[in-house]
């Protein structure tokens, strides 16, 4: 830039071609490129073509690689061995060097040229105490397992035996099927009293929007009353004691409770919670709803007159709903097995001690 500058002051070329040692092509070279320019602006030149030239390197270089990586149709590779195969491929093919395929693949050099230990024959040892103890206890766990390894003197450390555990998939849920208790056949004979044998029972519907929920109907063989209707979108063992709870409070808890082998039914909660109370429980047999036909017909009425017959927006609505039918149905609906009684009125005679037609069977 000085010579430049010395040029635009008004000294000769000539002398300044001398002075500098350059030619005349090369001045004018200059010239035509920096004429004009500050030495800032001849500094952010500079800046600019070393930026665009590294610019243009960091493309080329992704150029090859997205080329190299074209060709490998697989998903992402994970594990240390997918990730050698990955490397060698693109040092073989995609003709890149081991140092950048180890860094586009995130695998170190070191862990790439360390030779393949056949794990099979290393871990022989493992594998064949590991099956064994898996096959004699199919229910335990890897901690469990390691454990009795431990007892039975075998010292390998926990990393090892959890890999290996992890390579024969012992990890995995190992499903088995779930055997119910031998079930007999209740007889289905009507006590005419109430609080003898209840029976409770599952429904499901969905609202308008799609949302599904459930409903836990509870009903008094004896007198085949209704005595509630819980409704949620989630009806566990837990919500199913609490509503058997809230009827005990103010009717009194049943001698048999009839019902089906759903899971919230076989939960451990609720057959504490049943002995605690001196309940029986009478499951019925697996595949035979008429076994519990009673609530079947009371489900069937209650699906009739109010689930088939509404749109429900809300569970709010469900249960206000279920409420007022609930309501009359025990203190309005005439019952063909109640002699024509509501079944809130014949439980009323029987408390007083003028029962009505015996209850049909």
């Amino acid at each position: 830039m000085s010579l430049l500058n010395e040029a635009d002051a008004g000294r000769p070329v000539n002398e300044i071609w001398r002075k500098y040692g350059i030619n005349s092509a090369t001045y004018y070279k200059w010239n035509a490129k920096y004429g004009g320019l500050e030495v800032s602006d001849v500094k952010r030149l500079k800046e600019l073509e070393h930026e665009n030239g590294r610019l243009k390197r960091m493309y080329a270089d992704l150029s090859l690689v997205n080329a190299a990586l074209k060709d490998l149709d697989r998903k992402k590779a994970l594990k240390p061995a997918e990730r050698r195969e990955v490397v060698t491929h693109l040092v073989t093919q995609g003709g890149l060097p081991v140092q950048r395929a180890c860094r586009v693949v995130g695998m170190g050099r070191a862990t790439y040229y360390r030779p393949l230990v056949d794990w099979a024959r290393w871990d022989a040892p493992v594998i064949a105490a590991l099956t064994t103890l898996v096959a004699a206890k199919s229910r335990w766990g890897f901690w469990k397992c390691f454990d009795r390894l431990r007892l039975d003197g075998q010292w390998w450390n926990h990393k090892r035996v959890w890999r290996v555990y992890c390579v024969l998939r012992l990890n995995l849920p190992r499903r088995t099927k779930k055997r119910l208790p031998v079930r007999f056949r209740q007889p289905l004979t009507v006590v005419p009293k109430p609080n003898v044998v209840w029976a409770v029972d599952f429904m499901s519907d969905t609202l308008y929007g799609g949302r599904r929920f459930r409903t836990l109907n509870i009903l008094d063989e004896g007198v085949r009353e209704g005595l509630a209707i819980e409704i949620d979108t989630s009806l566990p063992a837990e919500r199913v004691i609490r509503a058997l709870e809230q009827v005990v409070s103010w009717r009194g808890q049943p001698q048999v409770i009839r019902l089906d082998n759903g899971p919230e039914f076989i939960a451990e909660s609720f057959s504490t919670w049943c002995a605690e109370r001196a309940i029986q429980l009478w499951h019925i047999q697996p595949g035979k709803p008429d076994q519990n036909a009673l609530i079947e017909r009371y489900n069937r009425t209650y699906r009739t007159e109010v689930l088939n017959a509404y749109v429900f927006e809300s569970l709010d609505q469900v249960r206000e709903i279920s409420a007022e039918w609930l309501q009359s149905y025990n203190e309005e609906r005439p019952h063909d097995a109640l002699a024509g009684l509501p079944p809130a009125t014949y439980r009323a005679q029987l408390e007083a001690g003028s029962s009505p037609l015996a209850v049909s069977r």
